[in-house]
């Protein structure tokens, strides 16, 4: 019940769907470009507060050419869930960046470099603050118009930033790439190969642990992306070992461990059992949607899910032979032409 992938869902049933993936997941350093670098584009780190009084870590980025005395449409890019802004979030927002936007890349609450404890702990409430804050401070810059403010959600952000924008109407357009429903995730497991009663007992587990860690016991991680293969390791792991266990993505921030990156701890995970973030959905029109995944991806049903409950103005973009993680970093399949088009088209003056 607790062998869990580095997005955070069980993995029960998944060797069996997605036998065909194994191959491909061998290969998955093909135009990888995760810690991607632009010489057109000027970078400087950044904090600012939520609404809980948690400063929030971020790198912005701003084209060399900038003029600042003019306002300009911004971005906020989420990574994935697990993940830290260097993992993915950064090159989406230099790429960003190079095309003529304001970016700004972030750690979600209680991940990487910005505030909260216990460390890997699951709030998607907090995790969607995060974004509006976000909206907050990039408003407050001089050289931003506050009327063309965006997002992006990768993986698990995506749920995140779906979750704030129904609430926030200042995100004017909203992108998801390899998007992950955190809630229907964690319910379910993929393609509904979870049970109720697997369900149960993973609640009941985590509940259990609470007495422990409330006791002094130490705190407990799970799923996340394994530390090591071995001949069991099904598809889906491998996909997400060869980002986060390689040179191609890993990245330990300070104060964590290479045994917790990617790991949430057990007794908030649960919360994610209560996350609906496509309800409502439909309330964020007439702000545009855009749904990206590939049309490989273990996580595609995610996306189709999402586009299909949302209202019109929406738009779903597979990409042809890409996995899930391929949209991490794989700068050759990730259409950042497409997510330039879209937001120049609603982010106009």
């Amino acid at each position: 019940m607790l062998k869990l992938t580095a997005a955070g869902i069980t993995t029960l049933g998944a060797v069996s769907l997605f036998d065909t993936q194994f191959a491909k997941a061998q290969d998955m350093a093909n135009s990888a470009n995760n810690f991607y670098t632009s010489d057109k584009v000027a970078f400087q780190k950044v904090t600012y507060r939520t609404q809980y009084q948690m400063n929030i870590a971020g790198n912005l980025y701003l084209p060399n050419d900038l003029d600042r005395a003019a306002k300009h449409p911004a971005i906020i890019v989420g990574h994935p869930m697990g993940a830290v802004k260097e993992q993915s979030a950064n090159l989406y927002a230099t790429k960003m960046a190079e095309q003529g936007f304001v970016a700004m890349s972030i750690d979600l609450p209680f991940w990487g470099s910005s505030a909260g404890q216990s460390r890997n702990l699951v709030s998607p409430e907090i995790y969607a603050e995060a974004f509006s804050a976000g909206v907050d401070f990039l408003g407050s810059l001089d050289y931003v118009d506050r009327q063309r403010i965006g997002g992006i959600g990768i993986c698990g952000s995506g749920s995140f930033i779906i979750s704030a924008a129904k609430i926030d109407p200042r995100i004017k357009a909203i992108a998801t790439v390899s998007m992950y429903d955190m809630g229907a995730a964690f319910r379910d497991a993929l393609n509904k190969s979870q049970t109720v009663e697997q369900r149960k007992q993973f609640i009941a587990t985590a509940a259990e642990q609470r007495w422990s860690e409330f006791d002094g016991g130490d705190t407990q991680y799970i799923g996340g992306t394994v530390l090591e293969l071995t001949g069991d390791t099904d598809p889906v792991q491998r996909e997400f070992y060869d980002f986060y266990r390689t040179s191609r993505g890993e990245f330990t921030p300070e104060g964590a461990t290479r045994q917790t990156t990617t790991k949430p701890t057990l007794t908030s995970s649960v919360k994610f059992m209560n996350f609906y973030p496509f309800n409502d959905i439909e309330t964020i029109s007439p702000r545009p949607m855009l749904f990206v995944s590939g049309d490989q991806a273990h996580s595609k049903e995610f996306s189709q899910n999402a586009y299909d409950r949302a209202s019109e103005p929406k738009e779903l973009v597979w990409i042809a032979g890409a996995g899930h993680v391929d949209l991490y970093d794989r700068v050759d399949l990730i259409p950042f032409e497409k997510l330039r088009s879209f937001f120049d088209l609603h982010l106009t003056a």
